[in-house]
């Protein structure tokens, strides 16, 4: 997985290094947008490869959430 906090404008060549890795070894199997990053393009891009993607979504919450209902 790659998770990715850094602003919208930023994750273009960071989906674009992802794509190469999962072009020369498979993986990455998910790109991961935290909270309030939202880009259009490269989630496109990036599922367009194959790779899952998450955006605009805090990691921590969603373990606790899933966490939670599971109990």
């Amino acid at each position: 997985m790659v998770d990715i906090f850094r602003p919208s404008e930023d994750i273009p060549p960071i989906v674009d290094q992802a794509v190469s890795l999962k072009k020369h070894f498979g993986k990455p199997d998910t790109v991961w947008m935290q909270l309030g990053i939202v880009n259009e393009d490269a989630a496109r891009q990036a599922r367009d490869a194959g790779i899952e993607v998450v955006m605009d979504r805090c990691m921590m919450i969603e373990h606790r959430r899933l966490l939670h209902n599971s109990l």
